[in-house]
């Protein structure tokens, strides 16, 4: 019986002594799912540092491009469990491409971990300076004056940005091609050197070019006007209240996290995100920090696919 008794502690004893090891005890591997250069990829590189040395490990960048942010994010949904994965999810990767793409290879909300919504920033339509547009309803009219209507790159399909310029075109009654580009990078390339009269880019990969004069801005998405560019109407003000959107990204990590590494990283990203130094870098380039925890931002993702599948299907917009 005492033998059996101290089996049956030390069976018990087990998972505790288990659940004790130390965590992390190695680097974590932090998956961005859109090139260099990016939204995503700005945005990663800025928090890596503040939460890394919360949690006394590196966390190594990768990004893994594709498929509006899928394929990087189906990484994560394959990997159930793993304590050492996490993603960088967006508006793209859990908002739209689940419900744009046929087949998508993952569910959005029960293959994945949610924890908080990291930052929002409106998207932006800039155009090279020798497009003979100074104001969106400018560019409209050349829209209109164009057969088959003007191209618009962004830096890729299924983005919110992509998706921008969709729900623009069919506000204005306007035909616009859209062009999607392996990233911002070479979209942004493209419009300086004038290959491509119009991008809508997220606001924090646009800014430096348009403090530099490289690019010329028309319109921001989101409702107001944005305090990074007060000169700059919405859409909603310049006559297209229809047209707002939010881009927003967030940290996600595989189904199935104990919920005791939620809480940590809960804590550990909600510090990074009070840093007065990160809040300060966010102000410089558009961005809004997250407030939600991982009930909030899992509303938010269950929302926004409520959503965005209904303008999809009424707007018809199909993959290109």
């Amino acid at each position: 019986m005492k033998l059996a008794r101290r089996t049956l502690l030390a069976g018990l004893a087990a998972p505790a002594l288990l659940h004790a090891q130390p965590w992390p005890d190695r680097p974590i591997r932090w998956i961005v799912n859109f090139p260099p250069g990016g939204a995503a990829d700005t945005l990663s590189r800025a928090l890596v540092e503040a939460i890394g040395n919360r949690l006394g490990q590196p966390l190594v960048v990768e990004n893994r491009p594709g498929a509006g942010g899928m394929v990087g994010a189906d990484l994560i949904a394959k990997a159930p469990g793993d304590p050492y994965l996490v993603l960088m999810s967006s508006a793209a990767s859990h908002g739209i491409g689940p419900v744009l793409y046929p087949n998508p290879p993952y569910d959005a909300l029960r293959d994945f971990t949610h924890i908080a919504l990291v930052g929002t920033f409106a998207s932006v339509l800039v155009v090279n300076p020798g497009v003979p547009a100074q104001t969106l309803a400018e560019f409209v009219a050349l829209a209109r004056g164009r057969p088959g209507g003007l191209a618009y790159g962004t830096g890729g399909n299924g983005t919110m940005n992509h998706l921008a310029g969709q729900l623009l075109a069919r506000a204005a009654g306007i035909e616009l091609t859209h062009v999607p580009y392996r990233g911002s990078a070479p979209a942004l390339a493209d419009a300086i050197g004038g290959q491509i009269p119009a991008v809508m880019e997220s606001l924090p990969i646009a800014l430096p070019h348009l403090k530099a004069g490289r690019l010329r801005p028309l319109g921001t998405s989101e409702q107001a006007r944005d305090a990074a560019l007060p000169e700059v109407p919405s859409f909603t003000e310049a006559g297209y209240p229809g047209v707002v959107t939010t881009n927003w990204f967030g940290f996600s990590a595989p189904a199935g996290l104990p919920p005791a590494l939620v809480e940590r990283w809960s804590l550990v990203i909600g510090e990074a995100l009070n840093d007065p130094k990160l809040r300060e870098r966010f102000a410089t380039i558009g961005v809004q920090p997250g407030r939600l925890g991982p009930a909030g931002y899992t509303q938010l993702i269950a929302g926004e696919l409520d959503r965005w599948r209904e303008v999809i299907q009424t707007a018809g917009v199909k993959p290109d």
